[in-house]
């Protein structure tokens, strides 16, 4: 049984929250049903590690919304040092950051979500939530203050995750550049007998490739 207090874990819905941003009040995950979110911390604004993460998030935006994904940052200052420091890269980088930062001065989300690691200090790690239409948490990552994180590595796990969850399938690693496999996706495995052998029949028709009864795998439909 889950004990109070602790963060919430994968497969598990996001807590219902209503937050204050830079472009107003939102309610979480409400706002953003029917959409993928990417929720991510940052341990302070005015830091250079966060500064260059801001910029290729903001750069990677069509990305993130061709693949229905919203991008929410996060930090324990408040709406008037998020504003200053995003007028700040506007002018210092030409770009402008059009997603919404959460103000949580108190702590009291990051606190909620595990985003704080006192042995780290007082401040937020980079800690990254990846949250279906549906509001539940379906991976999460965790980067220290003096590590900024790979925007192609998010990318790749939200598209990993939306192939997975709409097809039923799972993928392997480095998926799509597999070094055995390309981008063809795992079958999960049967978990009785009588699906073992069916496994073993659809191979043996052409349906997908089995190296084993356990391990199969197919292209997905183009």
């Amino acid at each position: 049984m889950k004990q109070s207090g602790c963060p919430p874990l994968l497969g598990e819905q996001f807590p219902t929250v209503e937050v204050e941003t830079t472009l107003g009040r939102k309610k979480l995950p409400e706002d953003y049903a029917g959409k993928w979110v990417v929720l991510f911390s940052h341990p302070g604004d005015f830091t250079p590690v966060c500064t260059t993460e801001f910029v290729a998030f903001q750069n990677k935006m069509e990305e993130f919304k061709a693949l229905n994904t919203e991008l929410i940052g996060l930090s324990l200052d408040d709406v008037f040092a998020h504003m200053k420091w995003i007028e700040w890269i506007r002018d210092s980088f030409n770009v402008s950051i059009t997603f919404p930062i959460i103000a949580d001065q108190l702590g009291k989300l990051a606190t909620q979500l595990g985003m704080v690691s006192p042995e780290l200090g007082s401040s937020t790690v980079r800690t990254v939530f990846i949250i279906n239409p549906k509001g539940v948490i379906l991976l999460t990552m965790n980067y220290p203050p003096m590590v900024g994180r790979n925007m192609e590595e998010i990318l790749r796990a939200v598209r990993a995750l939306q192939v997975a969850t709409e097809n039923n399938v799972a993928t392997p690693v480095n998926w799509p550049h597999n070094e055995y496999l390309g981008d063809q996706v795992i079958i999960p495995p049967p978990r009785n007998v009588m699906a073992a052998q069916e496994r073993i029949e659809g191979a043996n028709q052409g349906e997908y490739q089995c190296l084993d009864w356990w391990f199969c795998y197919k292209s997905l439909e183009k």
